[in-house]
């Protein structure tokens, strides 16, 4: 028979040559003449300067965003790690308000989120994958209506708020060497990264997940502390109700109403028990909701009044049970919008009274939960975002708002495709949506055109 020739094994040499032939591709980028137009203006220049750092700021503009200011918003986006990129532009011929938004994303190529300061207005865009349209709006539109127009404090709360929303990783680009370095401390690179580049990739990786778990564990233990109240609260209604399944009157649809009461109460405490992400707290809540119905349906019975219909909790605090009628109202600072509330706070806001709100804490102290951030959103999605779905503009201006509106704010992306598109921070060159970055102001409340004067 004859032999089979042996198969030839690469040595140390010929993996080293592979390598470095890799790493060369690699860098290519980076050795390579910046383009013509990287050192002129218009959106060309925005684009090369957002594929080095998130944030770039016109030099005729930098009096909005001075240099100290700019570098401490870059760094708390490349911090978090997310693809988020804002630009400070002047009014100029140079960036078309209609079209500058689409015209730079397509130019960057990044999937990402796209927040530009043009003069004294503002607008974001999004691809899908990163954050839905309906959430880019709505936190466009709660930015806007902060009162903040200064370029510092409206950009710092877009990013702030954006940063808990958005989807996937920064673009790689960022951490190349895009700076003054030469081809010489280029190449000089490929040896220490031969050396340790596994080592320091593996360091980074576990770095960054450290970073997200550390985070994740806070965000759950500040949801354990209310969801514990809220079960607490529940327990106690139960205890209330006082009711009996053997009492005389009781009725096999009062038994089930009260059987299904107390398997919420078990339930909930046996998934907050298993709750390992913020996003566990979610279910909680819904059964938190569906056990309180319950309660009330019950209680509903037992006097013999009319059985109460299927509505969202209240909304100034789910422990009051189901609301009862939409009332107008508005937050601080923000329009008058209907509501979801329980009789209680009906009769109070209609005595000229404040209701009572559910108050959580903060590092500003106690604040209603709208006011607390993004890590309370999935408590209140669990009660506002299921399948009777939260009322269009219920959070609208609210810090909360795009969050509960947005469906990637309690699920992967799974729309529209966009599952198949490339992730935040990824290259997609100009293959996006125009739509995700442009619109209409709708007096304001959203994002969209840099047209009118209604930034």
């Amino acid at each position: 028979m004859p032999a089979h020739p042996r198969a030839v094994r690469p040595g140390p040499a010929t993996a080293l040559t592979g390598l470095l032939l890799v790493l060369a591709a690699v860098l290519a980028p980076a050795l390579s003449p910046a383009p013509a137009h990287a050192a002129g203006s218009g959106t060309g220049a925005v684009a090369d300067a957002l594929k080095k750092s998130p944030v770039y700021v016109d030099p005729r503009a930098e009096s909005q965003l001075p240099k100290p200011d700019a570098d401490a918003l870059a760094k708390k986006i490349k911090d978090a790690d997310k693809p988020v990129f804002v630009a400070v532009l002047p009014q100029s011929a140079e960036f078309p308000p209609a079209t500058v938004l689409k015209d730079v994303r397509s130019l960057t190529g990044m999937t990402g989120l796209y927040a530009i300061r043009l003069g004294d207005g503002f607008n974001a865009g999004a691809d899908p994958q990163v954050m839905t349209k309906n959430a880019v709006q709505n936190l466009v539109g709660a930015v806007k209506r902060e009162g903040d127009h200064d370029a510092k404090s409206q950009l710092n709360s877009f990013v702030d708020q954006a940063l808990g929303q958005a989807k996937g990783k920064a673009p790689s680009s960022w951490t190349g060497p895009h700076e003054d370095g030469s081809a010489t401390a280029a190449w000089l690179a490929v040896g220490g990264v031969l050396a340790v580049g596994a080592g320091t990739g593996y360091a980074v990786l576990r770095r960054a997940r450290r970073k997200r778990e550390e985070r994740e564990r806070a965000e759950l233990d500040a949801l354990r502390t209310v969801v514990d109240e809220d079960i607490t609260a529940y327990g106690e209604e139960l205890d209330r109700l006082a009711f009996t399944p053997s009492e005389p009157g009781a009725t096999d649809e009062m038994r089930q109403n009260y059987e299904n009461a107390l398997d919420a109460y078990d339930k909930a405490k046996e998934q907050m028990a298993a709750a390992r992400v913020p996003q566990d707290v979610q279910p909680v809540t819904e059964t938190l909701a569906d056990g309180r119905f319950a309660l009330a349906t019950l209680a509903a019975r037992r006097k013999g009044g009319p059985l109460p219909e299927r509505r969202v909790p209240c909304f100034f605090d789910p422990r009051h049970g189901p609301s009862t009628i939409d009332i107008e109202w508005a937050p601080a600072g923000g329009a008058p919008r209907p509501v979801p509330a329980c009789a209680a706070d009906v009769a109070r806001i209609n005595a000229g009274q404040d209701p009572e709100a559910r108050l959580v804490h903060t590092d500003q102290g106690p604040q209603p939960y709208w006011n607390a951030g993004p890590a309370y959103a999935p408590w209140a999605g669990g009660y506002f975002g299921g399948a009777s779905g939260l009322l269009g503009g219920l959070l609208v201006g609210t810090m909360l708002g795009s969050l509960i509106g947005a469906p990637s704010a309690f699920a992967e992306v799974g729309h529209s495709g966009a599952d198949s598109l490339p992730g935040g921070g990824e290259f997609s060159g100009s293959d996006f949506n125009p739509s995700d970055f442009s619109g209409s102001f709708g007096g304001g409340d959203s994002g969209g055109d840099f047209g009118g004067g209604d930034w």
